[in-house]
């Protein structure tokens, strides 16, 4: 075998374990997909005056993802809602048209006084997707952990490749840097918008194909969005950003102030 065979397995390898964990609850088509329990009509009044927060996940994983996230804004006082979604068996389009917003409506968000999203990889992805076409009037802040918003080099390389295609399912090949992709297909954000990006690469090979600064996945630059208020990059690798307390406080952060907890030199 060459020495680029191995390096190349090596890679897929790496980049099949960082989804295996989590991929559990990413079987079911979206119309099979429970919703997790909708507020009792005792509850109701409560959420119109608690601020929300919707939790998105990223590419073949679950809501034990952001549980860490969940776990510190439920401290802070905010409702949040942290739920799986398939994300490999179910296009980007219906689940934005079709399962998130049965969410929202199955949570009564529309009464509450606030409704902020935090995302993470293509998770801000599925969001751009949803608000594009239904933005709430309520829609607080949002705060997206490393998302592809031009595309990753990564989907360019691996997108014909059987193994990836495998393991990301079909959304995985379509987050590519192309003019046909899903992210450089959506315009700006009309929000308020902060973005955190990493900058440890874990896969030398995947850093090697985006050729610039990058968390491993995707370049730094390729987080960034027109009209974002706010950018911050950490020194953490795509997978784990949101398990990392420096990050859950910017987020923290960032959804009480709008803006991030910037060091000073």
């Amino acid at each position: 075998m060459k020495p680029a065979d191995i390096t190349l397995r090596c890679a897929l390898l790496s980049l099949v374990l960082s989804l295996l964990p989590l991929r559990a609850d990413d079987a079911n088509p979206v119309s099979a997909r429970p919703l997790s329990a909708p507020p009792s009509d005792a509850a109701s009044d409560a959420i119109a005056q608690q601020e929300t927060v919707v939790l998105l996940h990223g590419l073949g994983l679950n809501r034990f993802a952001m549980s860490r996230v969940a776990c510190a804004l439920k401290r802070d006082g905010y409702r949040v809602i942290n739920v799986s979604y398939p994300s490999r068996r179910v296009p980007l389009e219906q689940l934005a048209s079709d399962w998130l917003p049965d969410l929202l409506r199955a949570h009564q968000t529309d009464a509450a006084p606030r409704l902020h999203f935090v995302t993470h990889s293509m998770g801000g992805i599925l969001l751009r997707l949803h608000l594009r076409d239904h933005a709430p009037a309520n829609l607080g802040r949002v705060v997206m952990i490393a998302p592809p918003n031009h595309g990753s080099e990564v989907a360019d390389r691996l997108q014909k490749n059987f193994f990836f295609r495998l393991f990301t399912g079909r959304n995985g090949h379509r987050l590519g840097t192309g003019a046909d992709s899903v992210p450089r297909q959506l315009g700006p954000l009309d929000a308020d918008l902060g973005i955190i990006a990493g900058s440890r690469s874990l896969n030398p090979l995947f850093s090697a194909w985006i050729g610039r600064p990058s968390d491993g996945k995707v370049a730094i630059e390729s987080t960034k969005l027109a009209g974002m208020r706010d950018h911050l990059v950490l020194p953490i690798s795509h997978t784990w950003l949101q398990y990392y307390r420096p990050v859950i406080t910017q987020v923290r952060a960032y959804l009480r102030d709008g803006r991030f907890i910037h060091s000073t030199p």
